[in-house]
């Protein structure tokens, strides 16, 4: 597999835990500078892909790269400057204030040789200023809403100034417009900002609206991959989720009805 133009190349990756074999010998290219959405329906094997994408489920050293480099070839800090990820549900600091868990994205940056405090600092504004959270620092993290909570974990994951986030169901237990507010700030994010954006989704409709790219995985096996507009049909969503599904096109983009269950 070519993985020139790929911030995250996987090749015959299979994964077992336990007994259960979970992943099939799944293949997938994610695209540099574009919003790639892994879907599938539960238990399908989707979160494990992902976490095995970026070193969190170990898988054989040839089978992932990232930005053309093996996986394994990474230090921790390394990584962290590559990438940034946020999982379904952090760990919430309780007695932390905004600022303070912006400021552990510049872990990866710090050694005790070099002083970093001012580029640090410039950074972290930037962080808090990009994800409209500026006025929230002083404020301690239990304090925020959900939709505050989630902009806050993803201004600290761009203090560590990655070129790639990875998300695990970025707008789960979020309302709806919480949810919007989250995909619209992952959209101009890689607008604006160049960031490739990998992400889990549950939501059919959030994932053709928002993502160029999608791979789409049923039972462990990959069903289908490529630009949102070339794979998206009523067939491949019937196949893969087992509802009646009309895919319409409203201003040029994909939009899903759900009609009923099959």
């Amino acid at each position: 597999m070519s993985t020139n133009n790929s911030a995250i190349a996987v090749k015959q990756l299979s994964v077992t835990l336990g007994n259960r074999h979970i992943l099939h010998d799944i293949s997938v290219s994610i695209p540099v500078g574009k919003v790639t959405t892994l879907i599938g329906p539960n238990g399908c094997g989707k979160s494990t892909l992902l976490r095995s994408m970026i070193g969190y489920i170990s898988s054989p050293s040839e089978c992932v790269t990232i930005f053309d480099k093996p996986l394994s070839s990474y230090s921790q800090n390394k990584l962290a400057r590559q990438m940034a990820f946020l999982p379904q549900v952090p760990n919430m600091p309780k007695d932390m204030t905004v600022e303070e868990l912006v400021y552990c994205g510049r872990y990866p940056y710090q050694n005790w040789w070099k002083n970093t405090a001012k580029e640090d600092r410039e950074i972290v504004d930037y962080a808090l200023s990009i994800t409209k959270t500026d006025h929230l620092r002083h404020q301690l993290i239990p304090s925020l809403s959900g939709g505050e909570r989630q902009r806050v974990w993803i201004a600290m994951a761009l203090a560590q100034e990655p070129k790639l986030l990875v998300l695990d169901e970025p707008t789960t237990y979020l309302d709806i417009n919480h949810q919007l507010e989250i995909m619209e700030l992952l959209k101009r994010l890689n607008k604006e900002q160049g960031l490739t954006v990998l992400m889990v989704l549950h939501d059919l409709t959030q994932a053709v609206q928002y993502s160029d790219y999608m791979a789409v995985i049923k039972a462990g096996h990959l069903i289908a991959a490529g630009d949102t507009k070339d794979i998206t049909s009523d067939s491949l969503f019937k196949e893969v989720f087992s509802v009646d599904v009309q895919v319409d096109n409203f201003d040029n983009k994909p939009y899903v009805r759900v009609k009923g269950l099959l």
